[in-house]
Formats: C-alpha cells, structure tokens, sequence
C-alpha cells in the first residue's frame, strides 16, 4: 500500500472519530479482501498508524459505532482522563509533523505553497509504470485545508444546463451569501442538468461573473446522503472525508499502482475499491459521484476535477450535475437498451464498485438505496436526461456490439442516438481542451475525428493502412498552454503541476504542430484542468482554417452513420469529463470493418451534451474564443518536466 495513501488514511481518522457519537466494539466482519497480497512492511506500517491514530482519538468518545469492515485492530487500552487532552493533540501535531516531512522529502520544491496533483493521461501511465518517479500530490497541510472559494467580492462563473440557460442557476447574491448551517441549508436541485465552473480563488473578479460549482454546496446538505459512489484519480483523504458525514457510507472508487482489483476497508464507514488494469498499464481516471440522498433523489456529479483542495480551489475545472427522482415503484427497464442509466451500472461493473457494495449490506448497512447496481436503473426516473454518457473502459473490445460502447466509438454512437451528426451542408470543426498531450498521428486524429461527426469508421477500416497513413490532419484544434502562458499566470511555474508535455512528443517527426491553441481562460490569468471538445458545425463553403488542412475525400462517407438533416437545428455539441485528448484515453482502432478492436488504456467518464446556437456554444466554453494559434518559432507549450519547479531527482 502506498505510504502517502497509509499516513493520509491515518490522519483522517484521528480528526473524523473526535467527531462520532456512541460507539460500539467493532465484531468481526464477513470482510472481502482482495488486497491480501500488500506487501507485509506496508501492511504492518498501515495498522501501526491505523492503531495510532485510534489511540490519539480514542478518549474523545466512549465506544466505537459498527462501521464499514476494517481490518482486525487490536483494541487499545483506554487512556486517563488526566492525560486525554494532551494525548490527543500531541498524536494529531505528530501525525502532521510526519506527513510535513513526506511531503517535504517527495516535493520540497512546491510544499511551501500547496500543491498539484498527478492528473493527466499518457503521462499517468509512465508514473505507474515507474515507481521511483515522483508522483504530483496535494499537500493535506492547512494550507491545502482551505476551501476553493472565490473573494467575497467574486461573483459566479460559466454555467450552462444540459439545455444550457437554466433557470434553477444560483444568482451572484447566492455568491455571497453567509456561512450556513447545516440544518438550514437549502440545496439547488439540477433536474434538467448543469455544467459550470468550479470556483477559483484566483480568477479576475471583472471576469467571474457566472455560477460556479464548490464541493461543499455539491454535497450539501451533507447529513443528508444516506449512500455515495465517489471516483477519482488522485484523492486527499482527510480533506474530502471531512465533506461527508462520518455516519455516511461511501465507496471510494481509486486508482491502484499496480493496476490490480482491490477492496479494503479504509475509514470508518468507507471502503475503497480500485478496477483491474491489464498488464497494470493504464489508469482508473474517471471522476464522478452518485449522491444518494434520504429524500429519495440520486445526484449524478461528471467533473474533470480531482478529489484534492488543489483542484476546487486554484485551478479551473468543469462539473456537471443532475439529480435524478426516484420512480414511486420500480419499473423493469428493457433488457438491451443502452441508455444513461444502463451505461452507469456497465461502468459500476466494470470498476469493481458490485463487490464493494456486497460488503457493505452483509456487515453493517443493510439497508443502503441500492440492494445491487441493476436496482439503479429500475428505481430512478432518468427520462429527464438530455445529456450522454460516454465511458471509456480500459482493456481490449472487440466486435462491434463491444466496441460501440466504449470510448470514440461510444462518441460516435452517442452522437447518432441524439441526432447530433454533422449536417450534409455543414463541416465539422473541434476545440480539444485538456491537460496532457498525446502521441498523435494523423491516423489517430482522422480517426477520433470520424466519430466525432458521427460517422461509422467502418469504411475507414477498410481502407489499407498505408492510405490511412497518409490521409492530413482534419479540422482541429488542440488547446493546450504555453510556456509564457504557465509563468504569467497568478501562480507561475509553481502552478504548472497538472498540465503534462514532453519535448519528445512535440519534437517527434510528423507531430501536428501546426494544430496548436493558446489556451487562455475567460476568467483571468489561471489555468485550466478542464478537459472539453467544442464542436461547432461550420458552412462548407467558408474556409475552416486557412493554416489547416481539411480532410480529402475520405471524409465523405459512404459509411452507416450518415449526416442527419435532423441535426440542422444544432450548431454543435460539447463533451465535459476525464477523458484528454489523447489515444490512451479515448482508445485506438485496429482490425477490420467486419470484425473490428478497441484498446483503451484508461477508465474515463464524461458527457455529451447538443448545442443549439452561438449563445449556446460561447455560455459552455471555458476558454478565449477564437483560440489563437501558436506562433511558429516563438510558442512553445509548457513543459512541466523542464521547469526547475518540477525537476525530477537524479
């Protein structure tokens, strides 16, 4: 087990058990473990800051609740009272001081002012892949503690709603109201769906000027969910378990190392799973919540954001949540219908969540919103759903049935259920806004770009590989920040930590330059962690780009996804998840039309969502529109290894 992961666990106990009630002697647990195989120094130095934790906190409360199984902790004796105080806070500052000097000792260049995680793509694999590079964390300090809130003065940012202008979007005054208290909160409800921005504390008040998203109001009112799945790549535990009531159960869906399946037991009333990574090559990089709430509703949150301080609080990124009524009897959902919800319980499945939730009804919650994924789709009324998931589910799909469910194609297929291909009369121009840069081809990029018209790349498949080979890049354009950009941003190089490209890439022979974005945000000098595509339907007989290259006839389909007149309403559509713009993300192609095959690296989780007109597309992106391309000679992207904030040790 990872040691940051150990001392992060640890801490979070001793500052959430102060705050249980009545606890009783935890009884042995009917425990799936599939992590037996830890390594017995790690396990041991596990239950060593487990046991000390629970000593440092155990004079705070009289007994401990029955929680989530844990694993078999030797009970401490009681400490005296005369000496409860003093205990508790010597274990807590000792217990800090420790984790200072980790983080310290892994990232002293940064430790003074936060921290970054390690989210990005094709860089993600190289790090699990390597266990002696050093990985981006965020800093649990009391820096990291704070909220991601604006200035008082900062009013909302970008928002939009699955129909874009929502009338249920908090106003500035909900900006700047008060502190609340818990039993007077008063959650928004989403059920027509809302994307916006998260807050920033660094963005140009001038420009902030939309709602934004804070976790905190996300999840509020905390005591209120009964039952939460929480996914994500990187993950500050003691910050993001102070979110949720310590009475809430909750699976925490991680990334394992070693890309094996695993279940353990980690908080009280938490249990942390991670999905299987063939040859442990790839990553689980999706990042969502399904909120359970005691009112019946379940909340879907799709966010490109971390479960870290760092990235609801100094960097930009982009959350879409909808809530979802519960039906007043449960219906039987059709069998083979690939809809929102069924894509929900195929990607639950496929991150080892079923076993997780097992353990929970056998031992202590029995009675949990959900007796078995499938109850998700018979139970909630998802009718009101306008957006599309799209999943991509690391591993090898082959046949078309498989393959349209995942990754570009699952894109493609997307796009033709919501009648949102590109228009006979129309072209097809996309804006790629990530974090991390790929190792592209054009081979790759004509193929991705094939799904995003909606197009079945049948055809292309049949079409020799060396002809694919040559066939020039299509109408894209790839946003990503450059050097300059990073170092005059509010945070300098020290804030680069989360955007990921390497000189070997942008070097490589035949690497699309010529595709490059300034990628500036709308609100000010910050940098954005947002992973978006903007497409936008153009006329034809308007030039796409004069210093781009269109696609030749291969474009032009004889294919099954034909352009649906239909579409001529929409102006275009944007999707908003984990996924870069990278092939380990949305997967590459191989095989034959008849018979074809999906790699994908990566778990990525995001939406689809269709736009109806110019106000529509300018209310969804996050970034200066018309992104200006890089100047040859003169703009470089940002490199975050090349920066002696992020130099590697030798």
């Amino acid at each position: 087990m990872d040691d940051g992961l150990d001392d992060d666990i640890a801490r979070a106990i001793a500052l959430s058990l102060q705050e249980a009630g009545t606890m009783n002697n935890a009884a042995s647990h009917d425990i799936i473990d599939v992590d037996a195989d830890d390594d017995n120094d790690d396990e041991a130095r596990f239950q060593a800051e487990l046991q000390r934790a629970i000593d440092a906190s155990k004079q705070e409360v009289n007994h401990v609740p029955r929680t989530a199984p844990q694993p078999p902790i030797k009970e401490p004796a009681a400490p005296t009272a005369s000496s409860s105080a003093t205990s508790f806070l010597s274990e807590r500052a000792q217990l800090e001081r420790e984790r200072r000097e980790r983080q310290k000792r892994l990232r002293p260049d940064i430790y003074s002012g936060g921290g970054q995680d390690a989210d990005h793509s094709d860089e993600e694999v190289q790090e699990v892949q390597q266990p002696n590079a050093k990985r981006q964390r965020i800093s649990s300090s009391s820096v990291g503690a704070r909220r991601a809130n604006a200035p008082p003065s900062t009013l909302s940012s970008a928002a939009t709603s699955s129909t874009v202008a929502s009338s249920q979007a908090a106003g500035p005054s909900a900006q700047r109201r008060p502190p609340q208290t818990a039993a007077s909160v008063t959650p928004n409800l989403f059920f027509d769906g809302e994307l916006r921005q998260t807050a920033n504390k660094h963005v140009d008040p001038q420009k902030d000027r939309r709602p934004v998203f804070r976790l905190s109001e996300i999840l509020a009112p905390k005591e209120d969910i009964a039952f939460a799945v929480v996914s994500a790549f990187c993950w500050t535990y003691p910050w993001i378990y102070s979110m949720f009531s310590p009475n809430t159960p909750v699976i925490a869906v991680d990334h394992d190392p070693r890309g094996e399946a695993t279940l353990k037991a980690i908080l009280p009333n938490w249990i942390r799973t991670t999905p299987f990574l063939r040859n442990g090559f790839g990553c689980m990089h999706m990042k969502f919540m399904l909120l359970f709430y005691r009112d019946g509703r379940l909340r879907v949150v799709v966010s490109t954001a971390n479960l870290v301080e760092y990235d609801w609080r100094d960097i930009e990124n982009s959350v879409w949540v909808q809530d979802i009524p519960k039906l007043a009897s449960p219906v039987t959902p059709p069998a083979k219908t690939e809809d929102f919800s069924s894509a929900i319980v195929r990607v639950l499945h496929a991150l080892n969540v079923a076993p997780a939730l097992i353990n929970l009804l056998r031992n202590d919650h029995p009675n949990l919103p959900i007796q078995r994924l499938e109850d998700i789709r018979s139970h909630w009324d998802f009718s009101r759903v306008k957006a599309a998931l799209v999943p991509s589910i690391a591993g090898k799909h082959e046949g078309w049935p498989k393959v349209i469910l995942t990754g570009h194609t699952r894109l493609m297929k997307a796009l033709i259920d919501m009648q949102a291909t590109v228009p006979k009369d129309k072209d097809l121009m996309l804006e790629c806004q990530g974090s991390s840069i790929g190792n592209y081809s054009s081979m790759w990029v004509n193929e991705i770009y094939r799904s995003a018209k909606g197009q079945s790349t049948q055809d292309w498949l049949e079409m020799p590989r060396a002809r694919r080979a040559k066939v020039p890049y299509p109408s894209i354009k790839i946003l990503f920040p450059t050097a300059r950009y990073v170092q005059e941003s509010v945070l300098g190089e020290a804030g680069g930590g989360t955007m990921f490209c390497r000189r070997k890439q942008w070097e490589a022979t035949n690497f699309p330059r010529e595709l490059f974005h300034q990628t500036r945000s709308k609100r000010g000098r910050v940098l954005m962690h947002s992973k978006m595509i903007l497409a936008t339907f153009v006329d034809k007989k308007s030039p796409l780009d004069r210093n781009q290259r269109a696609t030749t006839a291969s474009s032009s389909d004889s294919g099954t996804g034909e352009s649906n007149d239909s579409a001529e309403s929409l102006a275009g559509w944007v999707y908003v998840g984990s996924h870069n713009f990278t092939p380990s993300a949305w997967g590459t192609l191989s095989g034959s039309g008849f018979n074809p095959t999906l790699n994908i690296n990566n778990y990525e989780l995001g939406i689809v969502i269709p736009l109806r007109n110019e106000a529509e597309i300018d209310r969804v992106a996050c970034w200066e529109r018309p992104p200006q391309k890089y100047v040859t000679g003169k703009d470089m992207p940002w490199m975050q290894i090349e920066s002696p904030y992020f130099v590697e040790d030798a």
